[in-house]
């Protein structure tokens, strides 16, 4: 991992665990096969997602309360029904 890179990239998100979080996640969408979206002949994927988001390209959101309330309740209906309905 390129630690300049890395400083690059808190300047867009300062918080460390969102950070590893957003950039774990991007490197995961490049190992299956996501194009990037810079312009880049590094190898290492995880040095491609902190690029992008130092350069901004690549941000995060928290879902709002209705969405996860309504996320909640699904996962709530889903763990309720029997197994034989659930497949």
């Amino acid at each position: 991992m390129n630690n300049s890179y890395l400083a690059r990239a808190k300047e867009n998100i300062p918080d460390s665990q969102i950070l590893a979080v957003v950039a774990a996640k991007r490197a995961k969408q490049l190992a299956l096969g996501g194009r990037p979206m810079i312009k880049c002949d590094m190898t290492n994927l995880l040095d491609v997602a902190l690029l992008e988001i130092a350069e901004g390209l690549l941000t995060y959101e928290f879902p709002s309360a209705e969405e996860m309330s309504a996320e909640a309740a699904e996962a709530v209906a889903v763990a309720e029904k029997p197994a034989e309905e659930q497949q």
